[in-house]
């Protein structure tokens, strides 16, 4: 049995939504941070239950972002025009904005290898979880006004795409209960870590200083007191719970929004509110 096979095999597991909620709310208390899922409060989250597949697919949605955001910028095409799968279950959606987008050779091959890497997440992803995968919900890949026009705009958007990532994956960590899901996942962690790096060192390298997503950001090299990775004084990376990434990709934090930015209908799945 390989990796994938043994991995669709145990994402049907589920967890306590009990746990979740406690582990939720301990890993966010430091920021004033209690997680919503689907809408519903923790009080209800607390006798339900959720599973690995819900997990996964939260992820899904956003490796269809930066899937679409990094294919866009280096080919002028969608996911789903180089055969990528975008059906599933949930509200499918289009994606809208972008373009391909002139820079150097050195920045377009980082572009590329990134855009094949997040292809091949969408795909693991969607395959691991089979009948249970979500659909490609809306995307405006243009919601903040920019990301196209030149590498500057890009770099400054991707930035911020992969240093959320990593957050998202480092808060979905202690959610994971079975060992070959969590595998996958630190797997996909990891490189979206390698990518953020990279970018991190590009935006430095242009000169830019962008701007904070929200409290928990790091400010990029060039800015005043910012760092080159994304880590704290103690070397670690951001952790996001998942409300926390959602409100920086519908842009705003405000409790129980359900769509805006980047995903204008919202995501797919249960893990969907902030």
């Amino acid at each position: 049995m390989t990796k994938l096979e043994h991995l669709q095999d145990l994402v049907d597991s589920s967890v306590s939504r009990r746990a979740f909620a406690r582990r939720v709310m301990v890993g966010g208390a430091g920021h004033g941070a209690a997680m919503v899922v689907g809408g519903v409060g923790m009080d209800e989250v607390a006798a339900q239950t959720l599973t690995d597949a819900d997990i996964l697919n939260f992820a899904l949605n956003l490796e269809y972002l930066e899937a679409e955001f990094y294919t866009v910028a280096t080919t002028g095409r969608r996911i789903a025009d180089i055969g990528i799968g975008t059906s599933g279950t949930g509200r499918a959606g289009e994606t809208v904005g972008g373009a391909r987008v002139a820079m150097t050779d050195r920045l377009m091959t980082i572009s590329q290898q990134i855009a094949l890497d997040e292809q091949v997440h969408v795909n693991f992803l969607r395959q691991a979880l089979g009948a249970a995968a979500v659909a490609k919900p809306a995307i405006n890949l243009e919601a903040l006004g920019v990301g196209f026009a030149n590498a500057n705009e890009f770099f400054t958007v991707a930035r911020a795409f992969e240093d959320l990532g990593v957050s998202a994956y480092g808060g979905a960590a202690a959610l994971v209960r079975n060992p070959a899901t969590l595998t996958a996942a630190a797997q996909i962690g990891l490189t979206e870590a390698q990518h953020a790096g990279v970018i991190r060192l590009v935006v430095s390298d242009l000169g830019l200083m962008p701007g904070m997503v929200d409290a928990l950001d790091v400010p990029t090299l060039m800015a005043p007191g910012g760092r080159l990775f994304q880590v704290d004084g103690e070397g670690r990376s951001t952790v996001r719970t998942a409300s926390q990434v959602l409100a920086v990709a519908y842009g705003s934090a405000r409790t129980g929004t359900r769509s805006g930015g980047f995903f204008p209908a919202g995501v797919n799945g249960l893990i969907s509110t902030v």
